[in-house]
């Protein structure tokens, strides 16, 4: 996810903000050191590792409610706490994380492992604060509550369009180039035929299971992903000669070949530092503590793909160890990718370190930088035969992992939030063949992207998602948190909030896009605003002008009467009065109203003989889950779900929480 984690480097001096312009170029050249060939055993141990995967994938489908929309989309809320913290992990760290995270921490240092740390401290707010507000209101997805909140269409068609498109051009473009960088450094096989393939088995367990299926096979994938990182970081620490030494080699690790007049390709002297300097920095510490929260509580507390998984959970209580659990596992990050990352740039400096454009090309067929395939290296020549099997299992289940997750949350807005709008008699049966075939949508969508990923190669794609994400996300978080928080809120309020937040951050955006930025030693040509307002600053001010326009515009327009607002925001979750729902749809009129309450004498009276369905069309509905019912789908009532908790229940996570975030304290204190 590009906005809570590293950003995939393509040079050594990485500019505050904006795009690289470095030039690029695929040509293929010989590999000064070719990586070792994968062993039989490797393979055995990947299929294998597949087999059981699919067969987890298959039997939660099974043993799950999958026959209703509630079952489908939300696993019949019925998951526990491990299940939905390990999915919550599992969800954010994707490949991109392997190979972006790894590949920052080689350019950068430590910094980046911020976009981690933060997340322990809005897991709490996740848990406590955010959560019991939509277990409350009943909603399936987040533009639903916004619909619920504040009435009308727009804000919600515009949320849903507009998450859809971040998921597709951004979450899954960036998954599936991580996992190319992976394919290619290590298995050497051909990247079409090893995406489709991926796609095609995420597919199967994503289709016919629903989020039961993608919680199940997250949580075991999360167990691999954990032990095989660690497995990685031990060998390589044993390889370097521990942590003190690999602290020392980092700083020597320059490349041979560079231009001595600069810095580029030289490890910043802040390396080992999370709180850098504000002005010059390429993550400016004020940055780091307010614009990064924003983004952040975009991400974890607003975004449908990490909220789905909490509102899956059979109670509050559930819930909030989910998160709680997820915190401390966002603690892992540090010791899996981030030091794997500058232990690769320490043992080849030359491959992972390069700067010349012709000598990495040589490395990586990539000019404008090697610093992403710092994580496959150390997979491809530390791991021994069958753990470096295990290893790339690994990366290829994160990869699948995050795209199942994206194509279940993508599935649910379109069905629930679109497709319902323009088909609001749609029975049960219609919802469920229609998410599953836009999840087919979306791999096709998938698969015709994969050459544009291919031809950018990191250089300038992976920046405009930092861009995109950057620009496009406050004027969403300010919309819930003023939502939640404040009942005077209104929908003209957050309708016009978000239009001129998107304005704003769509002019910065194709600024951004259109100047591109200086590569390594060149000078600066861009206006002062780009390059002197890094791009966590602008979200900090995109925020603020969101919120302000927010509020202003609520004051000048008719509240929301109290009756719209019960469990919809802050103060009034545990209200037990009933809510009239401002996205009611309106009354049906009888049709005896209509003829003046006169009954015809002689209505004919049609009997319909329900034949049994085709056996091609049992076949199918047994297959997806599909009850042979067509009923019409109701909409979701305004059932109460309880909030209450029980109190040793409360005392015990409160405490956890507490715990939880006086470890992140002392991790951001002992680094900073």
């Amino acid at each position: 996810m590009a906005t809570t984690s590293g950003q995939m480097t393509t040079g050594w001096s990485t500019p505050q903000s904006g795009l690289m312009s470095t030039p690029w170029s695929t040509t293929q050249q010989p590999d000064v050191n070719p990586d070792p060939e994968i062993h039989w055993a490797d393979i055995v141990v990947i299929v294998v590792y597949f087999a059981i995967i699919l067969a987890v994938g298959i039997w939660s489908a099974w043993r799950a409610n999958r026959g209703s929309a509630k079952g489908y989309f939300l696993a019949g809320r019925d998951m526990s706490w491990w299940p939905v913290g390990a999915s919550l992990f599992a969800s954010n760290i994707g490949s991109g994380h392997f190979v972006g995270l790894a590949g920052t921490a080689a350019a950068s240092g430590i910094a980046v492992v911020s976009y981690e740390w933060n997340a322990i401290f809005i897991m709490v707010m996740l848990g406590w604060i955010f959560v019991p507000v939509y277990i409350s209101a009943g909603v399936f997805t987040m533009p639903e509550y916004l619909r619920k909140r504040f009435g009308g269409q727009r804000i919600t068609v515009y949320l849903s369009v507009v998450s859809l498109l971040l998921y597709v051009f951004t979450k899954i473009s960036a998954d599936i180039f991580a996992g190319a960088v992976f394919i290619q450094q290590s298995l050497k096989w051909d990247l079409y035929l090893a995406v489709v393939l991926l796609l095609a088995i995420t597919a199967v367990y994503t289709v016919t299971g629903g989020l039961s299926a993608v919680i199940w096979t997250d949580t075991a994938q999360t167990v691999i992903m954990v032990v095989g990182a660690f497995v990685l970081t031990g060998l390589s620490l044993s390889k370097i000669g521990g942590y003190n030494e690999m602290v020392r080699q980092y700083f020597l690790a320059v490349p041979t070949i560079r231009d001595n007049s600069t810095t580029c390709g030289m490890p910043p002297s802040d390396a080992l530092h999370m709180f850098r300097d504000p002005i010059t920095a390429d993550l400016p510490w004020p940055g780091i503590i307010f614009g990064l929260t924003i983004l952040a509580t975009w991400y974890w507390c607003t975004d449908q793909v990490i909220v789905q998984r909490c509102l899956a959970a059979k109670t509050i209580e559930h819930s909030k160890g989910g998160c709680i659990l997820a915190g401390y596992l966002k603690i892992l990050p540090f010791f899996l990718m981030i030091i794997p990352g500058m232990i690769s740039r320490a043992l080849y400096p030359e491959e992972v370190g390069c700067v010349d454009p012709a000598e990495c090309l040589k490395y990586c067929q990539n000019a404008a930088g090697c610093s992403n395939v710092a994580y496959p290296k150390l997979v491809v020549r530390i791991m021994p035969i069958g753990l470096r099997g295990l290893m790339l299992a690994v990366m290829l289940a994160a990869l699948m992992s995050s795209l199942t997750s994206i194509f279940n949350s993508s599935s649910t807005i379109f069905t629930m939030d679109i497709w319902r709008k323009f088909r609001r008699q749609s029975t049960e049966r219609e919802l469920m063949i229609v998410g599953r075939v836009f999840v087919l949508v979306l791999i096709g969508i998938s698969i015709l992207w994969i050459p544009i990923v291919q031809a950018a190669q990191g250089g300038q794609l992976f920046n405009y998602i930092q861009a995109v994400t950057g620009y496009l996300s406050p004027p969403i978080c300010a919309s819930f948190i003023l939502g939640i928080f404040w009942k005077r809120m209104t929908e003209p309020g957050a309708f016009w909030g978000l239009m001129t937040g998107l304005v704003v951050g769509l002019i910065r955006l194709v600024m951004d896009f259109a100047y591109g930025s200086p590569g390594c030693g060149e000078a600066e040509f861009r206006p002062e605003v780009l390059w002197k307002v890094h791009f966590l600053y602008f979200a900090m001010i995109l925020f603020a002008v969101s919120a302000i326009v927010m509020v202003v515009v609520s004051l000048l327009t008719p509240p929301i009467d109290d009756k719209h607002l019960h469990r919809l925001t802050w103060a009034t979750r545990h209200s037990e009065e009933e809510r009239d729902d401002l996205d009611k749809p309106a009354e049906v009129v009888e049709m005896s109203s209509l003829n003046g309450g006169k009954e015809a004498a002689d209505t004919d009276v049609t009997v319909n003989v329900v034949e049994p369905p085709p056996m091609w069309k049992r076949g199918f509905d047994w297959i997806c889950g599909i009850n042979q019912s067509e009923e019409e789908a109701q909409p979701e009532p305004d059932v109460h779900i309880s909030i209450k908790e029980n109190r040793r229940s409360r005392i015990i996570l409160n405490v956890n929480a507490v715990i939880m975030m006086c470890v992140g304290v002392f991790l951001w204190a002992f680094y900073a």
